[in-house]
């Protein structure tokens, strides 16, 4: 028989026990963020039809939902709202009783330890869906600045444990740290959408938040997807004017940026697993085309082996009853 001379890197894949014991990259618990989407209301759980298994849920029915997370051991949730009411200027977003600060309270009656990440935002408060002011027609940066600070402010008073503004305006890191330190809130981070992509596949997100735009797009303050060095320039200004942990939004199809941002930053990542990404899986798996536990698993290893720390995702209450299992 002929002898051949090669590299036997299959005697490191013999057996189920070698693969573990070799298993370079884990999904835990510990890694997922799971966001929700609170509507201001009684007795709502409406479940959103781009995204099955994800629902808009009112107040009455978060305490149940919140022990339900908390139980299946998931750390931490990013809030979304749902205002009765929109305006030009987004009031919702940062009133007292907006429907985000109700739902962080309650979170924190209900499961003190758990932490309440607040995406801090105008879009789902504005009458016109945009993520700032209007200003002739156009979305006002530094206008909106002062309206974004409002709101980090009043999340951080109704208890939130991370501010998570998602907005891409310039500036909005330093202006949000400066009023959180002067306010007494120094010891509360904030997680950047930093590198945020005009992206495709963020259309079921809009569906379940009711925040698209009445008109125009959101191109001139979120990133064009063919750009790769523009990323590492807004998430080193974010690291820069005091950022503590920066996103990647969408995380699937930018895995490459997710690498590029790792390496250039010395600062917890986190991968965003956005609604689209979500969806086709959904969609997939419904009519049996795919292994819905295999794809979802593997999607997230990836994004870990990319460089993500942490990752938020609308399939974290089925990774952990996955990993429970």
């Amino acid at each position: 028989m002929q002898q051949f001379e090669f590299a036997r890197h299959r005697r490191l894949r013999s057996s189920e026990a070698m693969r573990a014991l070799l298993k370079e990259t884990d999904i835990t618990v510990n890694d997922l963020i799971y966001p929700m989407f609170i509507i201001e209301g009684e007795n709502i759980k409406n479940e959103v039809s781009s995204m099955p298994g994800v629902f808009q849920i009112s107040l009455d029915h978060l305490a149940n939902e919140i022990t339900e997370i908390h139980q299946l051991g998931i750390r931490a949730v990013m809030l979304f709202g749902i205002p009765k009411e929109k305006d030009e200027e987004g009031t919702g977003a940062y009133a007292e009783d907006g429907i985000v600060q109700q739902a962080t309270r309650l979170i924190k009656e209900t499961c003190p330890d758990l932490l309440v990440v607040a995406d801090t935002c105008l879009c789902e408060y504005t009458s016109h869906g945009h993520c700032g002011v209007i200003r002739e027609q156009e979305v006002d940066n530094d206008a909106s600045l002062s309206f974004i600070v409002q709101t980090a402010l009043s999340q951080a008073e109704a208890g939130a444990d991370i501010i998570a503004p998602s907005n891409m305006m310039d500036g909005f890191v330093k202006v949000i740290r400066k009023a959180l330190d002067e306010a007494g809130y120094k010891e509360i981070p904030i997680m950047s959408y930093a590198v945020k992509y005009a992206s495709a596949f963020y259309g079921p997100f809009r569906d379940a938040a009711d925040s698209t735009p009445q008109f125009g797009d959101r191109k001139t303050y979120q990133m064009d997807p063919s750009n790769r060095i523009e990323a590492i320039r807004e998430a080193e200004t974010d690291v820069a004017e005091g950022a503590d942990f920066i996103i990647v939004k969408p995380a699937l199809a930018y895995l490459d940026i997710l690498r590029d941002v790792r390496n250039a930053v010395n600062l917890p990542v986190v991968a965003y697993n956005v609604s689209g990404e979500y969806s086709m899986i959904k969609a997939a798996a419904k009519n049996n085309w795919i292994d819905e536990k295999a794809v979802v698993m593997e999607k997230l290893t990836a994004m870990k082996r990319a460089g993500a720390q942490l990752i938020l995702t609308y399939f974290a209450k089925d990774v952990a009853t996955w990993l429970k299992e």
